[in-house]
């Protein structure tokens, strides 16, 4: 087809994109899968809400299909379903608000919900999984308030269907449709985005799977997919700051640990792992208990004499890597970015200004302002705009706070005797009572007394809160008690089962069954 003829199939389509709204909108509730459930729009303020997790799409999603691929599975994801037309594979695509949830509500608060913009009513999109060799056609219906493109990251296609604006394509404008068609001749793992910055940070990715015509070998029993995000948000605000230059709330799959579904592997199996990064940091994601190899980027198959081991891979913004390793070791394994603010949920930076011996030192958790010089009070040389450590997020309270997070006040060492924890001494000595000599608290085991805790430089630092209860679903099952207070932020878990206990909890899955665990005591700091 000549590209005049494109240019001029592109202006009827935008034309006539108001009469054709219902049509395609029908088209697109249609081409779901049967078993998913369709996401709901909120009359009041025109949001669609995510849909609910349905405990039985990884086993449709891992049902083999007749090309005889590995299929893959998605935690907490729908898959794009598509229509066959003459030999084509028609996808419907919408881009839309999308009303999201990274983690739910606990006992600890309130769920975390964000106004985030995706497609067809899943942050990230739904994944898109074709073979190489396949046409693909993608009618795509623009719900969003401003105008936006779609860009197929890393496929090799016409110019005409690449989604640059106003390079290869006009903008969709709002109410616009557009249909990108062509022809996949590579395999990986790709991804679809929106080509604009902003759009970007607001969710607008999913991923895009190409299996090979040949399958890879060694052949994988399992292979996942996983895309990487990361949101700004305010304690009072469910819409994420674009312009932020630090983030709070990192997820995966669009859930913030322990919300993540875990993965459930047999014991032997060989496993593939697909991780797609689309923000403003880069990601270390690291296995415990496995060796993996480096099998793939965005660009395809590395070649298996360029495969390299290690646990922990490095996943550029705009990059994908595929991973693959045999599940030699049974356990509950992490699955994490090993940033350590990309461990935590809710993260805001530590108020200052630090203290130090003398009371004084540098502020922490500056902001964009802050950091651009600019005035809001004071002049120019008072201490506001003084220098201080880090960028902040914008939620910072106060500017004194009487407990150091950072370089404490020095205290005095704390000596007490083990078997009469209530003699103590600020010097080293023997106990009165027993005659035993008295050691440092802090390592003796005798616990410390709130007053006591406060005058540790750093304290206080890791505090975990335990959810279980919160966040049971049927692949949970089994899972040690409290293992909630370890998963926090960009994190899963890869559950290597032994037989047995693979079957029953893969039963459990099938059958959407939940128990709740044993409950366990909250934990205090």
């Amino acid at each position: 087809m000549s590209n005049e003829m494109n240019w001029m199939r592109r202006k009827f389509l935008h034309v006539s994109s108001l009469l054709g709204a219902g049509f395609l909108l029908g088209d697109a509730a249609s081409a779901q899968h049967e078993h998913h459930q369709a996401p709901k729009t909120d009359k009041k303020n025109g949001k669609t809400a995510a849909p609910e997790r349905d405990h039985q799409q990884a086993l449709r999603q891992a049902k083999q299909p007749p090309g005889g691929y590995t299929p893959v599975i998605t935690p907490d994801l729908p898959k794009l379903e598509y229509k066959m037309e003459n030999g084509v594979k028609v996808f419907n695509l919408t881009a839309e608000v999308v009303e999201c949830e990274l983690m739910p509500e606990t006992h600890m608060g309130p769920a975390r919900k964000i106004n985030a913009w995706g497609y067809n009513g899943s942050v990230p999109g739904p994944m898109i999984e074709v073979n190489e060799g396949d046409r693909v056609r993608v009618v795509f219906t623009n719900k969003l308030p401003e105008p936006t493109t779609i860009h197929w990251h890393g496929l090799e296609i016409p110019i005409e269907m690449d989604g640059t604006p106003y390079i290869s394509q006009p903008m969709v404008e709002p109410g616009g449709m557009f249909i990108y068609e062509f022809t996949v001749n590579q395999n990986g793992t790709f991804f679809y985005h929106s080509h604009g910055a902003m759009q970007e940070m607001m969710g607008m990715i999913g991923l895009f799977v190409i299996h090979p015509k040949v399958p890879h070998t060694p052949r994988v029993d399992k292979d996942y997919a996983f895309v990487l995000q990361e949101w700004a948000l305010l304690p009072n605000n469910n819409t994420p700051n674009t312009l932020a230059m630090e983030f709070n709330w990192l997820t995966m799959n669009g859930k913030a640990a322990p919300a993540t579904t875990p993965l459930i592997i047999k014991h032997g199996e060989r496993v593939r792992i697909r991780l797609v990064n689309l923000g403003m940091d880069h990601h270390p994601i690291h296995l415990h208990g496995a060796q993996f190899y480096v099998t793939g980027t965005e660009g395809g198959r590395i070649p298996e004499s360029a495969w390299y081991p290690g646990n922990t891979v490095l996943v550029g913004v705009a990059q994908a890597r595929d991973v693959e390793f045999e599940a030699k070791y049974v356990g509950d394994w992490m699955l994490h970015c090993h940033l350590p603010h990309h461990m935590m949920n809710q993260m805001v930076s530590m108020v200052g200004p630090m203290m130090m011996s003398h009371g004084g030192g540098m502020q922490t958790g500056k902001g964009m302002e802050e950091g651009m010089g600019i005035v809001r009070r004071g002049h120019a040389l008072s201490d506001d705009l003084g220098p201080g450590f880090g960028r902040g997020t914008g939620m910072t309270t106060q500017e004194e706070k009487n407990v150091s997070n950072a370089l404490g006040a020095q205290a005095g060492a704390l000596y007490a005797c083990p078997m009469h924890p209530e003699v103590a001494s600020d010097k080293p000595g023997k106990c009165p009572k027993c005659g035993m000599a008295l050691v440092k608290k802090q390592s003796s085991g005798v616990a410390l007394t709130e007053t006591e805790k406060k005058k540790v430089p750093g304290y206080p630092q890791d505090m975990m809160m335990i959810v279980d209860d919160d966040v049971v679903k049927p692949e949970t099952y089994g899972l040690a008690p409290g293992w909630t207070a370890s998963m926090m932020g960009m994190m899963t878990l890869v559950r290597v089962l032994p037989e047995d206990k693979y079957n029953d909890v893969m039963a459990r899955v099938k059958a959407g069954k939940t128990e709740r665990p044993p409950s366990m005591p909250e934990h205090k700091h």
